[in-house]
């Protein structure tokens, strides 16, 4: 993830890569009382389907809730990006904090969530040995939009889960892409029990490189569980507790 800003000058056509992936996570948001709870998510990404790691990646942190619509949170995490070097993968290790704001409501059968995340990123850069070279630091801001909606009364039955996620960011060598990504998912969740719901469906990712003129578009299969109890004794009917982790 080094900044090769000498590599665009003179280049005007866009490049693009794509790729399949395979994306599973289980995000855990614990609710202790009507304001405090902690959070905590545990990623794999593949690369051709499965064949290939992609990262791994852990996060912790604690929540407060200011009401049941609006919570805040913050903690730390570190990824694991795998990084091919003589036909072998090497992991380089980022490490983060992150700060976010949360908000959802819900009109009938329809259910929107958006988020704020601040991140802090120092993300080690290998050599052609696998050995770390340096480590850059960058900020990044994210932006959430989801929403989902019943198509059926039975409550046992999927409801459609709709969202896209902006990334942007900010360092000394990020000079060319200030836009780090977009992610698209569209898909279906299912509740397996009171407190345990998944979602599956197709993910776009676009991401742009350092470079400027480099992208690369993934074809991603996601496949998210969320674990949330609530250890509440009155707890909210109209917007019942809620994970909110989850999304590298």
């Amino acid at each position: 993830m080094a900044a090769f800003s000498n590599l665009a000058i003179g280049q005007t056509e866009k490049e693009i890569e794509d790729q399949v992936q395979f994306w599973t996570s289980i995000n855990s948001t614990t609710r202790l009382s009507n304001h405090w709870g902690v959070m905590g998510d545990f990623h794999i990404r593949r690369n051709n389907f499965l064949k290939d790691p992609n990262f791994y990646f852990l996060r912790l942190g604690g929540v407060y809730w200011i009401d049941d619509k609006f919570s805040l949170a913050g903690g730390a995490a570190a990824l694991w990006l795998a990084t091919e070097v003589d036909n072998e993968f090497d992991f380089a290790l980022e490490k983060r904090l992150f700060q976010q704001v949360l908000w959802r409501t819900s009109f009938d059968k329809v259910r929107f969530l958006q988020r704020i995340r601040t991140e802090q990123r120092w993300h080690e850069i290998l050599d052609a040995e696998g050995s770390v070279d340096r480590i850059v630091f960058s900020h990044r801001v994210r932006f959430l939009f989801s929403f989902k909606f019943k198509l059926f009364k039975n409550d046992k039955l999927p409801q459609i889960n709709i969202s896209d996620e902006v990334l942007i960011h900010f360092g000394d060598e990020i000079i060319y892409n200030t836009f780090d990504q977009n992610r698209l998912f569209i898909g279906i969740t299912e509740r397996i029990n009171k407190n345990l719901t998944f979602d599956l469906g197709y993910m776009n990712v676009y991401q742009q490189k350092y470079t400027g003129y480099q992208y690369v578009r993934n074809h991603t299969i996601r496949l998210f569980f969320y674990y949330a109890p609530d250890l509440r004794k009155k707890k909210d009917a109209e917007l019942p507790h809620y994970p909110v982790g989850g999304i590298e």
